[in-house]
């Protein structure tokens, strides 16, 4: 009998599958003009700052970044308020969240997830050979309660998306508080907020503060969202220093490389381009909830760069449609709500484009009558 080449842990996991990149879609379908709102990125791109770094730093390439990235962990330390020891800088946070899984989840072991959120975290539990414990959103939002019920004495991590990704909710701070008192001593809370700086509800946790206080958390950020590096791949987690140490263990010595060090640092310096890009959000999401309250079509409230919406046909033709259109968007399947689209909101022009093109595909699919 011919002996198994893989391990048997990655049959269970479902490849991830991006949005669509406007290079591939020009390609395919032979079009130009194609707008992306199908991966949360700042339609406004990076601050300027950053871009001139980049330009500045790429004679430097053939050098190796520095492994701990000693100058953005001061200017994060800065940023946050926490110690160097505080922190930690990943590709991306999605390296972090796998970082998290390979220092904590042993086979067999548990780690429990909201159903929809961001599909890495059940990626990166059964990278290990761990199990995923999923749990129901109530009401498009985390259910801690229903979380905190599935812990087991199996449970090593529970990861909290917070805005929720695809939904785009939150989890406000009593309810978190809540958690954490009654969270066992063995099980370690993330809080993925890479949504972090478009909240404006004054009930949204600060959860760096329950690291202050020492509680088992660990808070991951980026810059791929409103900072605008997302093809550069730079991430941060805050935690104790202790929890910060053992992920240094597994973590390779030269993740992040040397130009997105440099340009995360300008980025972070420019408050100027953060709150323009807050600017620019805020008006696009008021704009868009108009426009869908004027169709009768369903959105949830967003807390982020996005709005989940349900357009009342299958997901997979709005969006072969729209594709069509030059619009790329989310489809609500992989999240398992066939008629829902995710979609980012984009400059004032490209959801004006999105609005005209979806009027035309749900005339098509039935669902708006002319006139």
């Amino acid at each position: 009998m011919k002996k198994q080449l893989h391990r048997e842990a990655i049959m269970a996991i479902k490849p991830y599958v991006p949005g669509k990149p406007v290079e591939e879609v020009e390609r395919e379908l032979g079009i130009t003009d194609v707008i992306k709102l199908a991966s949360n990125e700042n339609p406004l791109g990076p601050s300027p700052a950053a871009i001139e770094t980049l330009q500045k730093t790429a004679a430097k390439v053939y050098l190796y970044p520095d492994g701990n990235c000693y100058y953005l962990k001061e200017a994060l330390a800065e940023h946050t308020g926490f110690a160097a020891d505080s922190i930690i800088v990943g590709n991306g946070s999605d390296e972090i969240i796998e970082l998290i899984a390979k220092t904590f989840i042993n086979p067999g072991e548990e780690a429990v997830v909201a159903d929809p959120t961001f599909s890495e975290y059940d990626f990166a539990v059964k990278l290990m050979g761990g199990k995923t414990v999923f749990v129901p959103l109530k009401d498009q939002t985390h259910d801690l309660e229903g979380m905190l019920a599935a812990v087991t004495e199996k449970t090593k991590l529970i990861f909290i998306c917070n805005p929720n990704n695809p939904t785009g909710t939150i989890v406000k701070r009593e309810a978190v508080e809540e958690l954490l008192s009654r969270l066992p001593g063995h099980v370690i809370a993330v809080f993925d907020e890479a949504y972090y700086e478009y909240v404006e509800d004054a009930d949204y946790p600060q959860t760096v503060d329950y690291v202050r206080e020492g509680h088992n958390v660990i808070v991951l950020r980026t810059f791929s969202k409103i900072y605008g590096l997302a093809g550069l791949r730079v991430g941060y987690g805050i935690s104790r220093p202790d929890i910060i140490a053992l992920l240094h263990r597994v973590k390779e010595p030269f993740n992040v490389n040397l130009p997105a060090q440099a340009a995360a640092i300008d980025a972070l310096k420019d408050k100027g381009h953060l709150e323009k890009s807050r600017a620019v959000n805020a008006k696009g999401r008021d704009y868009l909830y108009g426009e869908l309250e004027k169709r009768g079509l369903y959105y949830q409230p967003t807390n982020a760069n996005f709005i989940w919406m349900d357009v009342k046909a299958d997901s997979q033709q709005v969006f072969a449609k729209l594709l069509r259109r030059g619009v790329i968007v989310r489809t609500g399947d992989i999240f398992g709500a066939p008629s829902m689209l995710r979609v980012t909101i984009g400059t004032p022009e490209e959801n004006k484009r999105f609005i005209a093109a979806l009027d035309e595909v749900l005339k098509e699919e039935g669902v708006l009558h002319n006139g």
